[in-house]
């Protein structure tokens, strides 16, 4: 993988913009995963944008803490002149302009790349939903990428961009980063501007951030933080949740039965020894209730929260029945068969279970979850699409729901060499103290390659 401060090093090595950029469109051109990508920034466009980075002087340079840095978008995030397809050909479109967080990036001096495969719509947690192929899980080619933002994650995995964008609403952004070894950033619900972002659940959505490295995450997440009066979902009270120096980081993991691994032997001994090496560090971890949050997380796809995902797509997809993949028509299409009043009855149930999860966070500052249970084959997902799927969510359905960050980090692997997670939660606005926690806990995991 391909970390920001690399890239650096060579800018203050004196490389010009011109050499990183061509080197970087090169490893591109020469990888062997076509899927990664839907569609590519011509490299000619990406060198006349190394030569004005070039142009500038080293206090223009200062003022872009990014400079020259490659990056990828997930191909439901607009990139003015370029069209986004979500996943779908027949929705395509030409935006004339870019995502607010593509041109946040852009200003500090990030150079896109490229924009990433996805299961279509951003409705799935496998990356195999997409009608422009597969990419690739860099780690072992039988087994799932993960999804929604397969592309994003993989193209980080594979060195190919120092970071990527994805999306995450149930998991897409925290999912694909376990199954790719790289870190998953879902900050806060309208921290980061969904401002030319197609909807999935725009209740929900956030832009996540994919990255070689956790201080790299960090880094993009400063970017990206602001307030944007063209979403009306962003946040206006954002004062961030901080790390106090006086005591240390107090974390909570699930109860025992709790504790899912859908018959993942390797997993679920991977998530024993991640407390083991915790509690060797001397941090106390008590076990919490995690009921109410696995009960919101059913609103989402076995309740009436899944008529959103009908709301932002249900028109397009009556009049281009034959244009979208049956697994992904079946999904938003369920939305229809929900009333008002059902949606109202789970607005109210997820309100209550809201005030009961929060109580898991008495008197911890970060939980401690396996991202997924486990991972699947290619050929397992095939056979099972809709019951796999769930449960590859049961640990991120219910984080945007309740209004909570996560980062996802590497912290095993399995035999056959395909990696494990585990994802920090925090309360809303905690993404400094969940970075912080990271980096703190990463040492401390077996993440060494078998």
């Amino acid at each position: 993988m391909n970390h920001i401060g690399a890239f650096q090093s060579r800018y203050a090595a004196d490389d010009s913009a011109h050499d990183v950029l061509s080197d970087a469109a090169r490893a591109i051109d020469a990888c062997d995963d076509a899927a990664i990508w839907i569609s590519r920034v011509p490299t000619g466009q990406i060198l006349a944008r190394a030569q004005l980075l070039d142009a500038m002087n080293a206090s223009e340079r200062r003022k872009r803490p990014l400079f020259g840095i490659p990056f990828a978008v997930k191909d439901n995030i607009d990139v003015a002149g370029m069209p986004t397809t979500a996943g779908c050909p027949a929705y395509a479109y030409v935006p004339e302009r870019s995502a607010t967080a593509v041109e946040l990036l852009e200003n500090a001096g990030a150079v896109l790349v490229g924009k990433t495969n996805l299961d279509q719509f951003a409705t799935g947690l496998v990356g195999t939903r997409s009608p422009y192929g597969v990419p690739r899980n860099p780690h072992h080619a039988d087994y799932l990428p993960g999804g929604s933002s397969s592309g994003s994650a993989v193209a980080v995995a594979r060195g190919l961009v120092a970071f990527a964008l994805g999306t995450d609403t149930a998991g897409s952004g925290r999912v694909p980063a376990a199954f790719t070894a790289t870190i998953g950033l879902k900050p806060t619900k309208g921290l980061v501007s969904t401002a030319g972002v197609v909807p999935a659940c725009r209740s929900l959505d956030c832009v996540s951030i994919f990255a070689a490295g956790i201080d790299d995450a960090a880094s993009v997440l400063r970017v990206l933080d602001a307030f944007d009066a063209r979403d009306s979902y962003s946040r206006i009270d954002r004062a961030p949740i901080v790390a106090d120096a006086a005591k240390p980081v107090s974390l909570g993991i699930p109860q025992p039965g709790q504790r899912v691994f859908c018959g993942d032997d390797e997993a679920r001994d991977s998530f024993q020894a991640t407390i083991d090496a915790l509690t060797a560090h001397g941090l106390v971890i008590p076990e919490i209730d995690l009921s109410a949050c696995f009960d919101a997380a059913r609103l989402l796809y076995d309740g009436p929260y899944v008529a959103e995902r009908t709301a932002a797509l249900g028109a397009f997809i009556a009049a281009h029945r034959d244009d979208v993949l049956e697994v992904t028509r079946t999904i938003i299409e369920s939305g229809a068969r929900y009333s008002a009043t059902e949606l109202f009855n789970a607005q109210y149930a997820l309100q209550a279970l809201a005030r009961t999860a929060a109580t898991a966070f008495d008197g911890i500052d970060v939980l401690v979850v396996p991202t997924t249970p486990t991972i699947y084959r290619l050929d397992e997902i095939a056979a099972e699409p809709y019951r796999l799927n769930a449960n590859l969510g049961i640990y991120t359905n219910f984080v945007n729901l309740l209004d909570l960050c996560a980062i996802s980090i590497p912290s095993g692997w399995h035999a056959v060499g395909t990696p494990i997670g585990i994802t920090l939660i925090g309360r809303p606005c905690s993404e400094q103290l969940l970075i912080s926690t990271a980096k703190l806990l990463a040492p401390l995991m077996n993440v060494q390659r078998v």
